[in-house]
C-alpha cells in the first residue's frame, strides 16, 4: 500500500501539464482589456476626513464664494485710493479715522466716506466705500488727532481679496478623477462639504499558494520559505489605490485552494494569487480556474522574462491572476497587468514620471533674496513643452487644483527668462500635460463643455485670465484655444474683428449680458437699462461695482458711462460672481453680470445685451483634442445642456 501511494504521487510530480498557448505581451493584455472593463467602481460618500487618497467621483462646484466677501490682504487702513493720490514722504496725505476696528469676523458698520479710513485687520470685510488698502507700515498714526498720515499713494484694488476671486459659486472647482490630497481636502473644507462622494476603492483578495510556503515570523522548516510575494502584493495593491485584503497561504491541494478561490471571488472585486501557474502537478490553479466559471482561463504562459507562468482569467464577472511564485517574476508582471486594472477601478490615472522638464514662454519676475516656488500648469506648444506659471496669488486655494507641479526660483535670481528651462516638480496624479489647454474667460458653460470633453477620453485644462489675457496667450503659442467675449465698439461685433491673422473662431453661445441689482432698489426696478445707469452716474449716492480692465464685461460698462467715474468705478473685480456677491450684499447698488450668475444670487435684472462667447484657435491647427472640442461644441448633447444653464447655443449647435 505504502509503495503504491509512492508510484501515485511519482507518476503526478511526473506529469507535464504544458502551457495553454504562450501569448505575446500585447495579446494577452488585449485579451485581458476585452474582458475586463478598465474603469472606475460606482461612488460612495466619505466623511472629509476620510477622503485623503481617494478619488472624486463627480465634478465638484463650489456651493459658495470663497473668500465670501472683500477681504483685506494685510492690516492696515481701508480707504478711497483716490483720497491718498501724490501721496509721499514729503507731502503725506491725511485722513480721519472712522470710529471702528475692523478684526476678522468682524461686520462693517461704517462706510468708508471722502477723507476718511479704517482701520482692518488681514482677513477682515472691505467696508462700503473703500476701494483699497494702505498697510500698516505706510502710514502714521495720530492717536490725538485720530488720523493717519499716509506716505504712498494706494492704487485702487491694491490688497484687497474679491469675493469669489478664489472659488465662484457654482465654479467646478474639481474634476472627476481628482486624487484627493492634502490641497484638496483645503479645497472641500474650503467650500464647507463635509461629505465627499469618490469613488470605491477595489477589494483585492490576496492568496499565496505553496506547500513549501510559510507566514512571516513563524520558523521556518526544512525546505520551506518565508512568503515575502503575499506582502509585496498586498503593499502593490494599496500603492496603486485598492483595498487589499491578505488572506494567506493556501497549500498545493486543489479542494481547499478551489474553496478558498471560490470565496475570494465571491467577495472581491478582484482576485490576485502568487504562484501555482507553472508547469508541475504541484501548481494547480489554473486548473481550478478552468471549472470555476466562463469564460475561466484566458491567458496561461506570457512571452515574457521573467514573468513566462502568467494566469489571467475572468469567473463569475470577477478578473483572476495569477502570478509566477519567483519574486522577480511577481512584482513584474503585477506591474505589466495589475497595477493598471487597480489604478483603472480606483479611479486613479496610470502612473507617471515624478518631473518634468519645460520651457517658460515668458519672464516669470521674483523678489532676490528669497526663493520662490511657482505653481505651473504644463501646456504643449509650437517649440515644445512649457510651464506655465499660474496667476492666482499665495491665498488662493485652486492654483493647486490647476497646477501640474511647481518650480523654484533661486533666492539670488531676480527672476527666470523667457526660454530658460525648468524642472516641474510633480504634483498628485502626476505632470502630464493636458490634451487640450484653453485660457480665457470663465463661463460656467465651459466647465460643462470641459466636462463633457474629459468624458470622452480627452483631458482639457482651462485657466481663467479674461479675454483679452487668453488672446494674448493664444498668439504666443501658449494654449489652443482662447475663451472671449471682446465687443469691437466701432463695428459692433463680438471678437471675429480681434482675431488677427492665422486665427479662426468657433462660435460657441450666447449670454444675456444685464444690469444687476437689489430687489425691490426704486433706482432701477422697471426702468429700462439705459435709463437706470444714466441716473445712477448721476447719482452720488449710488455705488457701482466695476469689472477688470481687458474683460468683455469691461468694454460693454466702459460703452454705458463713457468719462463718468461714478463711485465703485475702481472696485474691479474679475467675475460676474464678485460683481453679484458686492451687489447681493450691499457693498454695491449695481453691476454689470450675465443673466445666470444675477439668477444665482437672487438679482434683478435689467437686459442690455445678448454676448457672443466664442473660441479663437489656430487655423492651421491640426491637433486631435481640438477638434474633438470642436465636435463636441456642436453636439446637440451639449447644445441641450448649454440651455439647462439658461445660455443660447450659437446657430448650428
Amino acid at each position: 500500500m505504502r509503495d503504491a501511494a509512492f508510484l501515485d504521487r511519482l507518476a503526478a510530480a511526473s506529469r507535464q501539464e504544458q502551457f495553454l498557448t504562450v501569448a505575446s505581451r500585447e495579446e494577452a493584455l488585449e485579451r485581458f482589456r476585452a474582458a475586463v472593463p478598465h474603469r472606475a467602481l460606482p461612488s460612495e460618500q466619505v466623511e472629509l476626513g476620510m477622503a485623503l487618497g481617494r478619488v472624486l467621483a463627480a465634478d465638484l462646484a463650489s456651493p459658495i464664494d470663497v473668500p465670501p466677501f472683500d477681504r483685506a490682504l494685510v492690516d492696515g487702513f481701508a480707504l478711497r485710493a483716490g483720497d491718498t493720490e501724490g501721496a509721499s514722504q514729503a507731502a503725506p496725505r491725511r485722513l480721519r479715522l472712522n470710529h471702528e476696528i475692523l478684526a476678522c469676523g468682524t461686520a462693517p458698520a461704517l462706510a468708508v466716506s471722502a477723507g476718511t479710513a479704517t482701520p482692518i485687520a488681514t482677513g477682515g470685510v472691505i467696508p462700503r466705500g473703500a476701494d483699497a488698502v494702505a498697510m500698516v507700515e505706510h502710514t502714521e498714526l495720530d492717536p490725538h488727532g485720530l488720523t493717519i498720515d499716509l506716505t504712498q499713494a494706494a492704487r485702487p484694488g491694491q490688497f484687497i481679496g474679491y469675493a469669489g476671486a478664489d472659488m465662484a459659486m457654482g465654479e467646478t472647482v474639481l474634476r472627476k478623477g481628482t486624487l484627493i490630497t492634502a490641497r484638496e481636502i483645503g479645497m472641500l473644507a474650503a467650500c464647507g462639504l463635509a461629505q465627499v462622494d469618490v469613488v470605491r476603492r477595489p477589494k483585492v483578495a490576496v492568496l499565496s499558494t505553496g506547500d513549501e510556503l510559510v507566514a512571516p515570523g513563524t520558523a521556518l522548516r526544512p525546505g520551506a520559505i518565508y512568503d515575502s510575494n503575499g506582502a509585496i502584493v498586498a503593499a502593490s495593491v494599496v500603492e496603486n489605490g485598492g483595498e487589499a485584503n491578505l488572506l494567506g497561504i493556501v497549500p498545493d491541494d486543489e479542494t481547499k485552494l478551489e474553496t478558498a478561490l471560490a470565496r475570494a471571488i465571491e467577495e472581491h472585486d478582484l482576485v490576485v494569487l502568487s504562484g501555482g501557474t507553472s508547469k508541475g502537478a504541484g501548481d494547480v490553479s489554473h486548473r481550478i480556474l478552468s471549472r470555476l466559471g466562463a469564460p475561466g482561463v484566458l491567458v496561461h504562459g506570457v512571452a515574457l522574462k521573467p514573468g513566462k507562468p502568467l494566469c489571467l482569467a475572468v469567473s463569475r464577472g470577477k478578473p483572476i491572476v495569477v502570478l509566477p511564485g519567483f519574486p522577480t517574476s511577481a512584482m513584474f508582471t503585477f506591474h505589466e497587468f495589475v497595477a493598471p486594472l487597480v489604478r483603472a477601478l480606483a479611479g486613479l490615472p496610470p502612473r507617471e514620471e515624478q518631473a518634468i522638464e519645460a520651457a517658460l514662454p515668458q519672464r516669470t519676475a521674483s523678489e532676490l533674496g528669497r526663493t520662490e516656488f511657482v505653481m505651473a500648469s504644463l501646456a504643449h506648444s509650437p517649440a515644445g513643452l512649457v510651464a506655465l506659471p499660474l496667476p492666482k496669488g499665495s491665498g488662493s486655494v485652486t492654483a493647486f487644483s490647476q497646477a501640474d507641479g511647481y518650480f523654484s526660483i533661486p533666492a539670488n535670481r531676480a527672476g527666470l527668462e523667457a526660454g530658460e528651462t525648468v524642472s516641474v516638480i510633480r504634483l498628485g496624479a502626476g505632470v502630464q500635460p493636458p490634451d487640450l489647454t484653453i485660457i480665457g474667460s470663465h463661463c460656467v458653460g465651459l466647465d460643462r463643455v470641459i466636462g463633457l470633453l474629459i468624458d470622452r477620453g480627452v483631458r482639457a485644462r482651462a485657466i481663467w485670465v479674461g479675454s483679452a489675457g487668453g488672446l494674448a496667450a493664444l498668439k504666443r503659442g501658449e494654449c489652443d484655444l482662447a475663451a472671449m467675449h471682446l465687443l469691437d465698439p466701432e463695428t459692433g461685433r463680438y471678437n471675429a474683428p480681434f482675431l488677427g491673422q492665422g486665427l479662426a473662431l468657433a462660435e460657441g453661445w450666447r449670454r444675456l449680458q444685464g444690469i444687476v441689482f437689489r430687489p425691490g432698489d426704486e433706482r432701477f426696478e422697471g426702468r429700462s437699462a439705459a435709463e437706470a445707469v444714466a441716473a445712477a452716474v448721476r447719482d452720488e449716492a449710488v455705488v457701482m461695482v466695476n469689472r477688470n480692465t481687458g474683460s468683455g464685461t469691461r468694454a460693454l460698462i466702459d460703452g454705458l458711462i463713457g468719462d463718468a467715474r461714478p463711485p465703485g468705478f475702481w472696485n474691479q473685480p474679475r467675475s460676474h460672481n464678485a460683481v453679484a456677491a458686492a451687489v447681493a450684499q450691499g457693498r454695491a447698488d449695481w453691476g454689470v453680470a450675465i443673466s445666470s450668475v444675477a439668477k444665482a444670487y437672487g438679482l434683478g435684472f435689467l437686459p442690455l445685451t445678448e454676448e457672443h462667447y466664442d473660441f479663437a484657435y489656430a487655423a492651421g491647427s491640426r491637433s486631435e483634442a481640438l477638434a474633438a472640442f470642436l465636435k463636441t461644441l456642436s453636439d446637440p448633447e451639449t447644445a441641450a445642456t448649454l440651455r439647462t444653464l439658461g445660455f443660447s447655443p450659437a446657430a448650428g449647435s
